[in-house]
């Protein structure tokens, strides 16, 4: 049996949460104060997870990135998968807010949205 110690991270209380683990099974959580912080515990031991934030290449834009993160938590394990994935990629300017990036990458339950705007880079007419 292998027990956990953790800190939650859920609210300000953050609470000292222990977890008994035998083989993939829960045997008991102790410590939270909350019925959210004891289903984040269980979660962060047996399958934790976590939003990623980065930036992404803008093409003719004023910036040269733009910065995104996951709309929802991953899988830590996917983690490093992912962010190899989004170097390779490069949007077009203009970018805005709130904008989908890119929808389920590498197949995950996720959309990568835009945490900034980037405007287009200005070209000039030649009459």
């Amino acid at each position: 049996m292998t027990v956990y110690k953790l800190t939650c991270v859920i609210c300000p209380l953050s609470c000292s949460v222990e977890v008994e683990v035998e083989g993939n099974r829960v045997k008991d959580v102790r410590g939270f104060s909350c019925p959210r912080g004891k289903e984040w515990a269980v979660e962060e031991v047996l399958s934790p997870k976590r939003v990623v934030m980065t930036v992404i290449r803008v093409r003719a834009g004023k910036e040269p990135v733009v910065s995104v993160k996951t709309d929802s938590p991953i899988p830590k394990e996917r983690i490093r998968e992912l962010m190899s994935y989004l170097a390779t990629l490069e949007v077009e300017a203009p970018v805005f807010i709130g904008q989908v990036v890119v929808e389920h990458p590498l197949g995950l339950e996720t959309k990568v949205v835009a945490t900034r705007s980037v405007e287009a880079v200005e070209t000039r007419e030649h009459a």
